[in-house]
């Protein structure tokens, strides 16, 4: 979408903040990740020579100045990424409301020099920050007329620059795919569902769960996608009138059909048709009463506003706060005050006022009992949700469904990735919605090749969404040597088409499958693949199953082994990660655990990098940060190994810090799904599962199955801002087939923050940022990966 004139690069380093001052505070309710935020705007400020202030306790700090308002340094920072809520405070501020109020704060902010404001907080601080810009010249000839500042400070300080980042565990701002704090939230939520799932299991009771969104049920509504709950009320799309009924006969067809347990979602903004509460308790006594059940109310309250940030939250957090500062700099009396946000991958800048208005329509929109459009505006994500979730969760008695006559076979393939068993779930559910007999290979090829195979039924997968590792099995056997065995299988149980969940071998197995068509006619059916690996290392999408879970491993990891460097001081941890050669989980990691270096093959290393490495430690020791954090991917160079590193370290560091290393293995392919792998191997497995359809409508002739063109074998992959299917014959030209990696990846980008924000003077192309964008609010904006 750029003109022509601007295609030079554009570098950050020849963006100065010499001369320009920049406060940072957070407002309003907190959320995980306003601490990686503000050390990522910190950091950024004083990398780019500008100063940074912090304003304590929100507005109330900046109207009360004196020791609120403090100029920070680099190590203020230390140590606060993995922490939750807001280091520096929030209050709720009555005085700011007020003309008086912000006179007092423009006052403060001129006398230290303060012309940029970064606001970390919901949509209320982010309208009152714009206020404030809209008033500021006024005030400032106030000032001078009572004699608080001089005439010359006027002049000085005539433009109050204004970046917003919207931090509210909600999920409730309009142009913006996730809010910072969000997943964090998810997070807290399906542990505890998890959790109450086991104990109602055993009692067979029912639970009814209440999260928090007043006026947003977005947690509710992932949450429910993410462990499948039988019912969800939020306020965008309340239930339809007699639902107690429908309810009713929904739990208790679930109990015949041998389910132990029920949960229901009810977000704490939940209406009915006639903008009545429905609360939990209603909910409860109802189940009670009518079906006698064992009932118990759980309410999540604040829980869901603590705890440590999750991976996703801290590189969200951090990616925001460098993109802020970079807005600030860019900043002119201009530009409209902006929000930087995500939209799918991709960073963006938003005006600010845009983002409020739409979403104060959301809110308009539901008093007004308009909840489809309700629905509508708030995105193409929340949309998807919802329809999946009224997909997955209610199975159509037999005699409704369609008869398609067509058998589909799904199979789990590579190494163990956590969320397989929801993508599997979401497979079988949608295809038997669309009227497919699902077959389940158990063992992947191998199994597939030994006959290994059974129908498969919509209860059979009930619960499979929390469900870590692959409960269908899974092997790396390729098919290539099992190719009559497999044709014979399929012709067997007559499969029409294939869809596969899994990593490097998936793909390499599909373009095996397609390049046998023509000596066997079993594989002219169409055949898809679903990304699912922990080394995000398939070509064709930007992120895959279970990377997100690993992450998280890593990084947890990380925080308590710099918990113990902390204890005993002046120590360094070398930390290896998985991920074959490609460098994802190490890079991600290092950038989510405050990491001093990462270690990867797409970025060659050599000894001279590694002695810059050490006498940056050593530099770093002599500060009031004396650890260091070192991640190194598994294949990043095979004589600069582990070990190598660690006895270098070791011996260069002598005297002046110490050494441990720690080799991660597999516990970074096990564990609980998190809510995005939960979510995004659910919702792209239906959508694949929606292709399969599709593709077998348009290539059934004379009553077989016939598909061998390139496009009926696909990838279905996540590109920026899309889900597309892309034929894996086209993939093979963007494949390095030997280190089993893409030729492009998309995350090298961030290489550069994460050595900012450990102080490395680098470069960094921000030529994709600075483009303003608007709010798009057409229904065929396109679909976002954000869950």
């Amino acid at each position: 979408s750029r003109s022509a004139m601007d295609h030079q690069p554009k570098f950050f380093e020849n963006l100065s903040g010499a001369g320009k001052a920049i406060a940072v505070l957070t407002s309003g309710g907190d959320a995980q990740g306003m601490n990686a935020a503000v050390r990522a705007v910190v950091r950024m400020g004083i990398y780019v020579n500008a100063k940074v202030y912090f304003i304590y306790e929100g507005y109330q700090g900046m109207v009360d100045g004196g020791d609120n308002i403090v100029e920070v340094s680099w190590e203020s920072v230390s140590s606060i990424l993995q922490v939750g809520g807001t280091v520096i405070g929030s209050a709720r501020c009555k005085s700011f409301r007020t003309r008086e109020g912000r006179l007092q704060a423009a006052c403060n902010l001129v006398q230290r020099g303060i012309t940029n404001l970064c606001v970390i907080g919901g949509d209320g601080s982010l309208t009152g920050a714009n206020l404030f810009r809209e008033e500021w010249s006024g005030l400032l000839e106030e000032l001078a007329q009572t004699g608080k500042i001089d005439a010359e400070a006027v002049k000085k300080y005539a433009y109050l620059n204004i970046v917003g980042m919207v931090g509210s565990i909600d999920n409730d701002f309009c142009g913006t795919d996730m809010t910072i704090g969000t997943d964090s939230a998810l997070h807290r939520i399906i542990e505890v569902v998890d959790a109450i799932m086991t104990t109602a299991q055993s009692h067979q009771r029912t639970f009814v769960l209440e999260v928090m969104g007043r006026h947003c049920g977005y947690l509710a509504l992932v949450s429910a996608l993410a462990c499948g709950a039988d019912w969800v009320f939020i306020p965008e799309y309340p239930p339809e009138e007699g639902w107690e009924d429908s309810m009713c006969v929904k739990l208790s067809e679930n109990r015949a059909r041998k389910k132990r347990l029920n949960i229901i979602i009810v977000a704490e903004g939940a209406i009915d048709c006639h903008n009545k509460p429905i609360t939990s308790e209603k909910v409860k006594d109802l189940v009670v009463q009518r079906l006698g059940f064992d009932t118990r109310v759980t309410i999540l309250g604040h829980v869901q506003r603590g705890g440590t940030p999750s991976a996703f939250d801290r590189i969200l957090a951090s990616r925001m706060g460098v993109e802020a500062v970079l807005a600030l700099l860019e900043a002119t009396p201009d530009t409209p005050a902006c929000v930087v946000s995500l939209s799918g991958n991709q960073a963006v800048r938003l005006p600010l006022m845009e983002c409020v208005q739409m979403t104060q329509e959301v809110q308009k929109a539901m008093d007004e009992g308009r909840f489809l459009e309700a629905v509508r505006l708030r995105g193409r994500s929340f949309e998807n949700n919802l329809n999946t979730y009224k997909l997955l969760s209610h199975k159509k008695p037999d005699a409704e469904l369609p008869k398609s006559n067509f058998n589909v076979a799904v199979l789990n393939v590579g190494a163990p990735a956590a969320g397989m068993n929801a993508a599997v779930r979401a497979a079988v559910r949608v295809g038997m919605t669309e009227g497919h007999k699902i077959f389940a290979v158990i063992d992947g090829f191998e199994g597939f090749a030994r006959g290994k195979i059974k129908e498969i039924s919509w209860g059979d997968v009930g619960g499979w969404t929390g469900q870590g590792g692959s409960i269908l099995g899974t092997k790396r056997t390729l098919p290539a040597k099992y190719l009559e065995k497999i044709a014979d299988q399929m012709r067997t149980n007559n499969i029409n088409a294939l869809m596969v969940i899994g990593g490097f071998e998936a793909y390499l197995g599909l373009l095996e499958l397609s390049a046998a068509r023509e000596k066997y006619d079993e594989f002219c059916v169409p055949m898809v693949m679903v990304p699912a690996t922990v080394s995000n290392n398939v070509p064709g999408s930007d992120f895959s199953i279970g990377a997100d879970t690993a992450l998280n491993t890593i990084t947890d990891t990380c925080d308590r082994i710099k918990q113990s460097a902390s204890g005993t001081k002046r120590r360094v941890f070398i930390i290896e990660t998985m991920g074959g050669y490609c460098g994802y989980l190490a890079n991600m990691g290092a950038l989510a655990a405050g990491a001093d270096a990462a270690y990867i093959f797409e970025e060659q290393f050599d000894i001279r990098e590694l002695q810059a490495n050490v006498e940056h430690l050593t530099e770093k020791m002599k500060t009031s940060i004396q650890r260091g954090l070192v991640l190194r991917n598994e294949n990043c160079n095979e004589n600069y190994t582990t070990d190598f590193i660690y006895q270098l370290y070791s011996e260069e560091g002598k005297g002046v810090f110490d050494c441990r290393k720690n080799v991660l293995g597999h516990m970074q392919q096990g564990g609980a799904p998190s809510p995005f792998d939960r979510n995004f191997g659910t919702k792209i497995s239906a959508k694949a599962m929606q292709w399969i359809s599709k593709k077998l409508k348009e290539t059934y002739r004379k009553g077989k199955v016939f598909a061998n063109t390139d496009d009926s074998v696909c990838l279905l992959g996540m590109r920026r801002r899309n889900l597309v299917f892309q034929p894996v014959a086209e993939l093979k030209s963007e494949t390095d087939f030997v280190h089993r990696i893409p030729k492009e990846q998309w995350w090298l980008k961030l290489r550069p923050l994460m050595k900012i924000l450990a102080k490395y003077k680098t470069s960094y192309d921000v030529s994709d940022s600075g483009q303003l964008e608007h709010v798009a609010m057409l229904p065929k904006e396109a679909e976002t990966g954000a869950i």
